[in-house]
């Protein structure tokens, strides 16, 4: 639950602006918030079945932009490569050749 709940909130950083007002609403309240569905009904004045929907719509809408625009997938390849360098860089096992390789990864990433 608490690697959906991350994923969640990574998908809303990278797509909040894609959404409404209402769904961005929701999903900041209950995700970033941590209110229930019935603190958030009791709020807006719905059922706790309107706000739920929502909330698995908007979700479903997240996952659908990441398959088609991949800006969290990316984020996370970038971080990957990044720790890596990081390490070499420790290690001092960075050669040139290895430092042009991570260069050439990092740009097909954009």
């Amino acid at each position: 639950m608490l690697e959906k709940t991350m994923r969640i909130n990574y998908l809303y950083d990278f797509y909040q602006t894609l959404l409404t007002e209402k769904q961005q609403s929701y999903m900041s309240l209950y995700y970033l918030d941590d209110y229930s569905l019935g603190e958030i009904a009791e709020e807006y004045k719905v059922s706790r079945q309107a706000v739920y929907d929502n909330i698995k719509r908007t979700e479903a809408m997240l996952e659908e932009y990441e398959a088609k625009l991949l800006l969290f997938q990316k984020f996370q390849e970038r971080n990957e490569w990044i720790s890596k360098v990081k390490k070499m860089v420790d290690e001092g096992s960075l050669s040139h050749e290895t430092f042009k390789t991570v260069i050439s990864e990092l740009e097909k990433l954009d």
